[in-house]
């Protein structure tokens, strides 16, 4: 079995940062994509950022050059910047993994974050 545990979430004022971290435990498996989700109460889960393994990337329009992903696939760990958090980026996000390109693969417990204004 493989769990990805999230990390890195907290409290902080808005124009604050984080950087958050998924690591994959158990089960080792090739990497083809890591993500980052998130959720807010009463809103559907929207995609955050997402990383292939040959370093592409793709972005939520609302990033708007905020955030920043990175995979480390030797250590089967992705890593989110947040950089300028704004009250409305306040959620629960969530780490995926996936070993090809047919859909998500495994999902964290999700790590909270929080902006206050």
């Amino acid at each position: 079995q493989v769990h990805l545990v999230e990390s890195g979430g907290g409290s902080v004022q808005a124009g604050g940062s984080l950087r958050l971290s998924c690591v994959a435990s158990g089960a080792m498996f090739s990497i083809k994509n890591m993500g980052w989700y998130r959720q807010a109460p009463e809103k559907q889960r929207e995609l955050v950022a997402r990383i292939s393994d040959s370093g592409r990337r793709d972005y939520g329009d609302f990033v708007k050059g905020r955030f920043t992903i990175s995979m480390d696939k030797a250590k089967s760990t992705s890593y989110l910047q947040m950089n300028n958090l704004k009250p409305e980026d306040t959620a629960v996000y969530l780490c995926a993994a996936a070993s090809d390109n047919s859909g998500w693969d495994y999902w964290g417990q999700g790590t909270q974050v929080t902006v206050s204004s």
